[in-house]
């Protein structure tokens, strides 16, 4: 298969499924309609989970290098602490949440593009397509007007929350918009604020989030009351009545590099692919900023496509493989959207009898450390999974793992001894033998891990070699020794088997790739 997937939409999500894909040597055009990347703030956080992926691509060092670690979130409610939770406790490798604007982010990852030998394509349009059996037949649209037609393999709509492809999919983008007006400040803020925390502060009048970007400056965001009129543009001072009514004292807001209102809207589609199209990121789902999940989900959903993707490309795996990824992520979608707006709804309680209950509530939660660790999973994302969903096998064999169970994200962990693979990246011929040490360096090759932890080494039949390798692992309190995981490039459990009863994990591969 020689035709290019056609990647509409430059943004994070677009361009972390054109890297993946590069790096597995398929053939790839991304284009946008914007002349340039964005020069703003825009999404601010990247996740513990997120950044083990990156690490699966051997490109977390950048982003660690230009972003501000957080280790702590806080919640006020006036002045008082309720809830102090620490993200240090990650289950990860990765101990913080990463703040990084999304400017940063969009410039690092299209270095690596750049480093993979593929240019974003600006300002490039998507004007039409039509998909059929053997491909997508795409017009693009340039800047100076001049139109092109394109034969892809794919389609893979990134482009934002007015996608063009999910217009021309005609999918419904169902959902609502939540009757609040918000204000959103990128600025300056002297006082006694720690940069590597996050605090929430709970008034009677709304709620205020402090999220810091580097040393001094810090991300603001309130709801605002508007009383049904139209919100007023923001400005300075507007910020710093709201940093006097509600946050901590003393705080001075000053050189404002980024302000904006915004409405917060919940919708997502009901299917992420039809055919040889899909919807990735905004284009599939958009959803209140609590949390700062969007952007991570996004770019979630592109590693979970890529390596299907791959595989189908170079015909290692039947195309039915990609039926797994609409369900998967549209469940891992509603539990996004479902999270984050329960968030957002405790905090805009207006009822003054709620937010006692609210606050009285999260005070005596947060004394139980089981329920702390539970909310650190949640924003770290370490808690996202795949059971019961996709490709997950279920149930899983008679005496499997619950240590990490099947659908459970995979944790990094050491090999026994360098596992060696011969591997073709950004469509070059395949290179000489390279050596890994840990579980990471093996998935970021877009191929099953079959591993065996303090287990009888696997011998794969040859037939398997383009879609798996076999490795060995000492004990690890991450995974029960004596068994046998079958792990997705994506670094999520499929099914485990007891040592020695490795026919299941044969089975699945060789359903995957056609056999």
């Amino acid at each position: 298969m020689n035709k290019p997937v056609l990647i509409a939409g430059a943004g994070p999500t677009g361009m972390t499924l054109a890297m993946v894909l590069r790096r597995l040597g398929v053939d790839v055009r991304i284009v946008d309609k914007a002349a340039a990347r964005t020069d703003q703030s825009k999404a601010l956080v990247i996740w513990p989970r997120t950044l083990e992926l990156l690490d699966i691509q051997a490109c977390v060092q950048p982003f660690l290098h230009a972003g501000q670690p957080v280790v702590a979130a806080r919640i006020l409610a006036e002045g008082k602490l309720l809830l102090q939770v620490r993200l240090d406790t990650a289950r990860s490798i990765y101990r913080a949440a990463l703040m990084i604007p999304q400017s940063d982010t969009e410039r690092l990852l299209e270095e690596q593009l750049t480093c993979l030998g593929t240019q974003v394509e600006r300002p490039v349009e998507l004007a039409a397509f039509s998909a059929g059996e053997n491909g997508v037949a795409a017009t693009l649209r340039h800047g100076d007007g001049h139109e092109e037609s394109l034969t892809a393999s794919h389609l893979v709509g990134c482009d934002g929350a007015h996608s063009a492809v999910r217009h021309g999919l005609g999918v419904g983008f169902e959902g609502v918009t939540l009757p609040s007006d918000w204000l959103l400040a990128d600025l300056s803020l002297d006082g006694t604020l720690r940069c590597d925390e996050i605090v929430v502060c709970w008034a009677p009048e709304g709620v205020l989030v402090l999220f810091p970007i580097s040393a001094a400056r810090f991300r603001v965001i309130a709801d605002v009351v508007t009383e049904g009129k139209q919100a007023p543009p923001p400005s300075l001072e507007a910020v710093q009545r709201l940093l006097d009514q509600r946050g901590p004292c003393g705080l001075r807001a000053r050189d404002p590099i980024w302000m904006s209102n915004f409405h917060i809207n919940e919708r997502k589609v009901k299917s992420y692919g039809s055919g040889r199209v899909f919807l990735c990121g905004d284009a599939a789902h958009v959803h209140s900023p609590a949390g700062g999940q969007g952007m991570n989900t996004g770019m979630q959903d592109a590693f979970n496509l890529a390596w299907k993707l791959a595989m189908v490309w170079h015909e290692h795996a039947r195309p039915r493989l990609l039926d797994s990824y609409s369900p998967e992520r549209s469940a891992i979608g509603d539990q996004v959207l479902r999270n984050a707006g329960n968030l957002t709804r405790i905090a805009m309680l207006r009822n003054p009898i709620l937010q006692a209950i609210r606050s009285l509530a999260v005070e005596t939660l947060g004394r139980i450390p089981a329920l702390r660790q539970r909310v650190v999973d949640q924003l770290t994302e370490i808690d996202l999974g795949y059971r019961g969903t996709g490709l997950t096998v279920t149930p899983q064999p008679h005496g499997a793992s619950h240590h990490p169970a099947g659908g459970d994200r995979a944790p990094d962990v050491a090999l026994t001894g360098d596992v060696a693979l011969t591997v073709a990246l950004a469509g070059d011929a395949p290179s000489a033998a390279t050596a890994t040490s840990r579980l990471h360096g093996l998935l970021g090759r877009g191929r099953f891990a079959v591993l065996s932890v303090v287990a009888s080494p696997v011998s794969l039949p040859a037939s398997l070699e383009p879609i798996a390798v076999a490795a060995q692992a000492q004990a690890s309190p991450d995974y029960d020794s004596g068994h046998v995981y079958l792990i997705r490039p994506d670094a999520y459990v499929m099914l485990s088997s007891k040592d020695g009863d490795t026919a299941p994990i044969l089975n699945a591969l060789e359903h995957i790739a056609g056999g």
